[in-house]
Order: structure tokens, then sequence, then C-alpha cells
């Protein structure tokens, strides 16, 4: 879509990280929230009471999606709907950005894909990190060679939870379980920096519902590096991510994967020089996938070149490897 006008956006399922994404819109260039959907109309209304007066609400998806009155889709529901709702998106010819983990398994990813190129309509991962200046500071330095050759990545993701069988966290019918709600971002960021691994293995401890409550993987490259990575719902981490070279490392700080610190670290003989960067952070940190989203759009672009289709493919394809190492499968597969 080429447009002069702003982007209206519009927001399918309205939970907390839907809260967060319309906040956040709040500081994209151009763009504003135009409406909401929820299966409950009531809770569209609410959602919408904390915006402008103008955000239209919707009691289905298919209404909102008919209804002319947004250009783009903003996907805040469970996993295990994602697939459904991109296909119902895309049907109806409008723009998709879908929150993480882009689907159940690599089957419905490259479905998705296959849809949206068939439609010649844009689909994004909503994979918000890629996007952050952080993560761009990162491979800043990385691109120096300040650090040397890197040796090793290490990224942790815990929060402790209260155990409640149904819980969206725990419940296997709504696709629960760390790796795929938390344990995404030390893969997502291992993948970003090292590639595609040439050896993994994970093994987890599971809940009594079935799915992982700690997720631990190790994976190997082509470059001869390797990366530990952990995630659980029983333990509140650090949730930092350190990447080690034969020169130095560069920390990020805690939650990483949102960070306003990273910290290089640099040898020089026996000492250590540390410098600290700040890296902008707006808000929660979603407006600049949105932003993203808006230039592809603006341009005429159906996939995004930093969050392509295929490193989505690729990194569902790895959560696939991982869940059948510890064993974990979904009964809505």
């Amino acid at each position: 879509m080429k447009t002069t006008q702003p982007i209206r956006w519009g927001i399918l399922a309205c939970g907390g990280i839907a809260r967060k994404f319309a906040d956040d819109l709040a500081y994209v260039t151009d763009g504003y929230l135009a409406a909401v959907a929820s299966r409950d109309i009531s809770r569209a209304q609410e959602f919408a009471s904390h915006y402008s007066k103008d955000v239209k609400t919707f009691g289905s998806y298919e209404s909102m999606l008919a209804s002319g009155e947004i250009d783009v889709v903003y996907i805040a529901s469970p996993h295990g709907l994602h697939y459904e709702h991109t296909m119902l998106c895309l049907d109806a010819g409008l723009p998709v950005l879908c929150e993480k983990a882009f689907a159940i398994n690599s089957g419905q990813v490259s479905k998705m894909i296959a849809k949206a190129r068939e439609k010649n309509i844009f689909l994004m991962e909503a994979l918000w990190t890629r996007f952050h200046p952080s993560v761009a500071k990162v491979q800043e330095i990385l691109a120096s060679g300040v650090i040397g050759d890197v040796l090793h990545l290490e990224a942790d993701f815990g929060i402790k939870l209260p155990y409640v069988e149904e819980a969206r966290w725990f419940n296997p019918y709504l696709t629960g379980g760390s790796l795929m709600d938390i344990g995404i971002y030390p893969l997502f960021i291992s993948k970003l920096i090292l590639g595609q691994p040439l050896e993994l293995k994970a093994t987890g401890v599971m809940a009594g519902t079935g799915v992982d409550m700690n997720c631990s993987i190790v994976t190997k490259y082509k470059s001869g590096a390797t990366a530990t990575l952990f995630s659980t719902f029983a333990a509140q981490t650090d949730t930092t991510c350190t990447i080690f070279g034969t020169l130095g490392k560069i920390f990020m700080h805690g939650r990483f994967h949102e960070t306003k610190g990273i910290t290089l670290s640099v040898y020089e003989g026996e000492s250590q020089l540390d410098t600290v960067f700040e890296p902008e952070r707006l808000g929660w940190g979603y407006s600049y996938e949105a932003d993203a989203v808006q230039n592809d759009l603006r341009a005429g672009r159906t996939e995004n070149g930093l969050m392509t289709h295929q490193f989505s493919q690729e990194l569902m394809g790895l959560l696939d490897q991982i869940r059948a190492e510890i064993g974990l499968k979904y009964p809505n597969e």
C-alpha cells in the first residue's frame, strides 16, 4: 500500500501484550490505533477506553477486518491461535504483524508465508527485539571487530510464575511452556548473532500439564562458536546475554531483550577496559517494529529486510527441533 495518509492500526485480541503495543503507537511516525477487536465486545470497549475516543471497537475479528477502518493488523492472541488469525487477516486482504512465536510449528509458518506471497500481502513476525536500538548497537560493536572472534554466547530468560494448570503459561491447549513464551528470546539472539546452528541439544523439566517448566539448550556453529541458552517459569533469572570474544565481551544488561544498557569489555593484558552504552528505548520498546512495518507498507514491500520470512521459518524449525528433543507436542498440532 502506498499512501501519504497516516497508517491505521487494528489490534486483534486485547491481552497484556496488546496494551503495551497500543501504548507505544504513540511513538510511531504517522500511524495510530484505529480499531480493536475481541470476541467479547465489552473487553474491546474497556481496552479502547484507555486511548482515543475515536478508536472503533468490534465484537468479532471478522467485523473489524471487513470494516474498512484499518490498514494493518497486529495479532496479539495466544500462540496457538496465530496461524488461524493470520490466515483470517490475509484472506481479508490485510497486512499482518503477528506476535511471536509466529505459530505452533514450521508447517503452519510455511502455510502463512505461502498465503502472504500468493496474495502479495505484507507479513512479519513481531519479534520486537530485532528492531531495538540496543540490538543495532551490539551488531555495530561486533562488526567493528573490537572483541575479536566470537567464541561463545550465553543467554537466559526466567520468571517465577504460580503454577496454575489453566493459566496460559502452563496450558498445553494454549501452547504453554517456557520455551515458546520466553525461551524464544535467548534462541533468537543466538541465531541473530551466530547464525543457524550445526548441532543442537536440549533438555527440559516438564510441568504437571506436560509443557516445559525449564528448558536448557546447547548449540554449536560453523564458526566454531557455541551457545548455552536457558528459560524457566520456576525462578527469576538475571535475563542477560553475554557474547564472549577472543579480545573482549559484550554484556547486554537485564532484561537483555529490551535492555537499556550494554557493557563492552576489551581485554588489555591483565586489565579490562569497560565502556557502557545506553541505547534509546522509547516507551515499552514496541514502536520500533511498528515503524519498520509502516516503512515497508509505504514502500510497497511485502517482507521486512531485517525480520525476513526465512529467518522466522528457520527460527520455528529450531523450536520444533527443541520440542522434539524435550518431548513436547501440543494437542492442537
